[in-house]
């Protein structure tokens, strides 16, 4: 946990107002000290003490060391016992003194310090006592008598509103330091994001369907409507979702992700809608929802497909009215969130299984935008591969490394049921199992990958039947994966089989070598 920024808290309102009722109904002066005891935020020239033995002993050095042990005293105190604070006599002025904690998750920051009042009867022993202090330090007579005007008993039945009064003060530090942290962090955060690949034009694709998905971006880059992106695992769904969040105009405000496969419904609920405290067992305080977290910002539901009915009807009303309820509450909240879902299942086929709501599918499916598996953009490979090989030689501290041609067209062949994260991961091993060689040779490839590559090369060989016909067959298996390989590039596979573009087409066309129709074979 950070340390408290005390110069924060002289100018925030609710804190000078409880300051101010503080002084005037019981004419205490409030004091900030931190986790040591040294005091903290209480300028004399601004903020005035109500008592002038206040302002005068804390002139004096000696008090101020004085305060550091009654601190670590008092601390050493309240461990030992179930109270929150302590309300006792200050040896040093002889009046007495209020401490309450400052703690964030169990970790002691500092304190609230109420000084100048007496908790017991104020009778004639305990007002010679503060005359004789004062005295002693070398106060005037003037001084003790103003003194002594100020210090008011503490009545029992003023105790308990005292005390929550200081209680509250405390809080408000807590509450103001959390978010101030919170704010900083975002700040950090977003600085972070935003000086990663975010930018359409930084993301790794030059295909035609990744510059098709760049103009699609650029054009809702200003709308407002929620966005279905769709895909197979591992495209880089959050990749795009992160695209369009910090190229919109809700990019300084939060970017908030949720998996909802993660949990189960219960959880889920708590996690998205947060909860109140006592609302089910193990809800030992409230809890903040990620739609709270989100608000003016954009909210990330990554496999929206997985949500539950129930579920799915409270997502629904979140998005039409901007309205939630956390769990075990009654009130509802406003909120005001951008939604980008995202899905490797077809919803529109769970739509007409009556497994996936019809209105919340047409809310959230208002742009949809499709990421194209890593099969349909070959051409790709080769910037994704030496992007990868170059990140993965940087995190292992090794010397640069190249593709192989060979290793190269095997990954061209292999089909990435598992799309970019596959390829990531394949690089970042070969890299490992490279050692000290800068190069990367086929045999260094996973097995899968050589195998299934091994097998489609074989696929249109026929070792029977008529020889034409198994020319034929290969021929045709050739220009096939060749175009896949290539990404359709007919001029540079013309050139690597040794014929004319135009006797390419032909042959293209004679076997009915259709791009679509390829692309829906796998």
């Amino acid at each position: 946990m950070s340390t408290i920024n005390w110069d924060d808290f002289e100018h925030i309102h609710v804190i000078k107002r409880l300051r101010q009722i503080l002084s005037s109904w019981w004419n205490v002066d409030v004091i900030f000290t931190d986790e040591r005891g040294e005091i903290k935020g209480f300028e004399n020239t601004k903020n005035p003490f109500i008592n002038p033995a206040t302002q005068f002993l804390f002139q004096k050095d000696s008090t101020k060391q004085n305060v550091t042990e009654l601190i670590s005293k008092s601390m050493d105190e309240l461990r030992l016992t179930s109270s929150q604070f302590l309300l006792k006599k200050w040896d040093l002025a002889g009046f007495d003194v209020g401490v309450f904690p400052i703690t964030i998750e169990n970790d002691f920051l500092g304190t609230v310090l109420a000084v100048g009042f007496f908790k017991d009867q104020n009778d004639t022993q305990r007002v010679s006592e503060v005359r004789d202090r004062l005295a002693a330090f070398g106060a005037s007579s003037d001084l003790v008598d103003r003194s002594l005007s100020k210090i008011k008993y503490l009545e029992p039945k003023d105790r308990e509103h005292f005390c929550e009064l200081l209680t509250l003060v405390a809080q408000e530090v807590v509450t103001l330091h959390l978010e101030i942290t919170r704010r900083e962090d975002q700040i950090r955060e977003l600085s972070k994001e935003l000086g990663s690949r975010y930018k359409y034009d930084n993301m790794i694709g030059k295909s035609k369907p990744m510059q098709a998905m760049y103009s699609l971006l650029d054009k809702i880059k200003g709308a407002e409507s929620t966005v279905m992106i769709q895909g197979d695992n591992g495209t880089g769904k959050e990749l795009i979702a992160k695209a369009i969040h910090y190229n919109s105009v809700r990019k300084d405000k939060p970017f908030v992700i949720q998996n909802c496969s993660a949990f189960n419904d219960n959880l889920l609920e708590s996690e998205l809608f947060g909860h109140i405290k006592g609302s089910f067992t193990g809800a030992i305080k409230d809890k903040k929802g990620l739609f709270e977290m989100a608000d003016k910002g954009t909210f990330f539901l990554d496999e929206i497909g997985d949500t539950s009915p129930q579920m799915q009807v409270k997502l629904l009303r979140v998005i039409q009215e901007g309205t939630y309820t956390p769990v075990g509450s009654t009130e509802m909240r406003k909120v005001d969130v951008r939604i980008i879902a995202a899905t490797n299942k077809n919803l529109k086929e769970m739509v007409e299984q009556g497994t996936f709501r019809e209105d919340l599918y047409y809310r959230l499916n208002v742009i949809n935008l499709r990421v194209p598996p890593l099969r349909e953009r070959k051409e790709d490979i080769p910037l994704l591969a030496e992007y990868f090989l170059q990140k993965a030689c940087e995190v292992a501290n090794l010397p640069k490394k190249i593709l192989t041609k060979r290793a190269l067209e095997y990954l061209y062949d292999y089909s990435f049921p598992g799309n970019v994260r596959e390829l990531q991961n394949e690089i970042e091993r070969v890299v490992v199992l490279a050692g000290d060689e800068t190069k990367i040779l086929p045999e260094m490839l996973s097995p899968k990958i050589m195998e299934s590559t091994d097998k489609q090369k074989v696929q249109g060989a026929r070792l029977d039947g008529r020889l034409k016909d198994s020319l034929e067959e290969l021929e045709r298996e050739m220009i096939r994966e060749g175009l896949r390989r290539t990404g359709w590039n007919k001029s540079k596979l013309a050139k690597e089989l040794g014929i004319s573009r135009a006797g390419l087409i032909m042959k293209v066309e004679k076997y009915g070598l259709d791009k679509r129709k390829i692309l829906r074979q796998g």
